[in-house]
Order: structure tokens, then sequence, then C-alpha cells
């Protein structure tokens, strides 16, 4: 298990027994992440062969990994699925009932729908009905496959030339950001594995707007997190800035401890990813 996962988990175990239990949320986060770890350490990534023909899709503004050429066992795939929908199935309070085809296609779900998902985001027809759950049973499902890969391929990115809105090595979006400590340098956090890339301070990550009249955040009293706005696009990111704090921070379950700051986005009219 990576030594971020067991972070996480030890982590949470020790906020259940300051607080006596975690909120729902949290629990079903700690559930998934368990098997999620699990399957990484499963995971196959092969060696890479060419470096330079890497670097060039970079130069063509192109992430690292092709997802044609992404190795998936699906027997694998498969199981992890199942297992991932029967924990989705146990909190109904948080995803409502799970469809009987949800659970179905994971046992029929092919390797080309995977690559489909992935390349643009089109689902298998037995998700049309809950398209928002899919997507996130999905990401659930792929994450131990697009973090071992992201992990093998993230050390070829020159920081200093990528610094588009997506990530260098899967091409997701970010859902997350921070301000390092060294010089409050901005990074964005992909939403699907994890990469973290440098980007500009002063220009918004999704519609690219650098109008300074535009961009805006709020932060709290201690200033450790903040939400960077966008009046152009009325997009957020969530932000922490390490300079404001000494404690070890888990940028994953930074996500869901900060559900808050979400809240005050959107009741200001703003949206996420």
């Amino acid at each position: 298990m990576a030594d971020v996962d067991k972070d996480i988990l030890a982590s949470l175990d020790t906020l259940e027994k300051e607080e006596g239990s975690l909120p729902r949320l949290l629990q079903f986060f700690r559930e998934l992440l368990n098997i999620q770890a699990g399957m990484k350490e499963k995971v196959r990534v092969p060696r890479i062969e060419n470096e330079e023909a890497l670097r060039q899709r970079l130069e063509q503004g192109l992430p690292l990994l092709d997802f044609n050429h992404i190795i998936i066992d699906m027997p694998l795939f498969q199981e992890h699925f199942a297992r991932v929908v029967s924990i989705y199935s146990k909190y109904p309070d948080l995803f409502g009932e799970i469809p009987a085809a949800v659970t179905e296609a994971g046992r029929l779900i092919s390797g080309e729908a995977v690559i489909a998902w992935l390349t643009s985001g089109e689902l298998p027809a037995a998700f049309s009905s809950s398209p928002a759950l899919a997507q996130s049973v999905f990401l659930a499902v792929l994450r131990p496959w697009l973090v071992k890969y992201a992990t093998s391929l993230a050390s070829l990115v020159d920081q200093d030339r990528w610094r588009r809105r997506v990530c260098p090595v899967c091409g997701g979006v970010p859902d997350f950001s921070f301000l390092d400590k060294e010089r409050g340098s901005r990074w964005l956090v992909c939403s699907r594995c994890d990469t973290e890339w440098a980007f500009q301070r002063l220009e918004c990550p999704w519609c690219g707007c650098q109008e300074p009249g535009q961009l805006a955040y709020l932060a709290d009293d201690q200033e450790l997190y903040r939400v960077y706005t966008c009046q152009c696009c009325r997009k957020y990111v969530k932000t922490i800035d390490l300079r404001k704090t000494e404690q070890k921070v888990l940028l994953p379950l930074e996500r869901l401890l900060t559900l808050d700051l979400d809240r005050q986005a959107q009741e200001k009219g703003f949206t996420a990813a």
C-alpha cells in the first residue's frame, strides 16, 4: 500500500478515535480507499521504453498517457468494479439506491468501453439513467490504474514548460490546488490521477481568464484555505496554502475535509469542474 494511502487511513483512524465516529462520507471514503490501495498493488505498469517519444507528446500539448496503450486486466477490473459498487450500495443516504443495471454492467463492461470513457467521457448505455453516479463509480474504479501510471510517468513532466489547464499525465481537470512552502507557487492537483503540476497564480484553471478584476479568492480567518473564483466562467477551485501550516497535509483527504468551502462557493453562484 502506498505511503500516502497508509497515512490517510491512519489519519482517519485517529480522527475517529478523537471524535468518536466519522461522518458518513469519510466512512465511505475509508472503505473505498482500502480496496483502491489493495488494487493499486496488483496493477502492473509496463516499463517506459521511449522517454523521448513521451516528451514529444508534452511538447505537442498532449498528456503523457495515451489511453489506447493503457493496459487494463479486465477480469481484475470487473472484480474491482463489483467491490466498488458494493461499497457505494452501503451508503444510499449519500448516493441513492444503486440501479441494478449499474451492478450488472460491471460484469459485462468491455475494455473498449473503459477506453471510451477515459478518452471522451462516453458512458456505456447501462449508465444512461444515472450519469452522475456513473462518473463517480468509474473514477473510483479506475483510480488505482491511473494513479499507478501517474506515479510511473510524472517525473517526465517539465513543470516549467507544461503549465496547461489539464493534467500533463492523464489529461484530467484539477479539483484541488495548493501554494507551496518554498515560494507560494501555485500547483494544481488532478481529479483523476492525483498528479500535481505548476500553474500560474493569476489565471483561471478553467477558462484561462487572466483579467485581475475577474479573479478573486475567498479565505478563512487563518488564510490556510482559499477558494479561487473566476467571474468569467463562474467556476472555482479550492486551495490550501502550505506556508500557513507545519502539519503534514494529505491532499487527497483535503478534498473531503474542505467540503464547507464548496458550500460557500456554490452559495455565491460558482461551480466546480
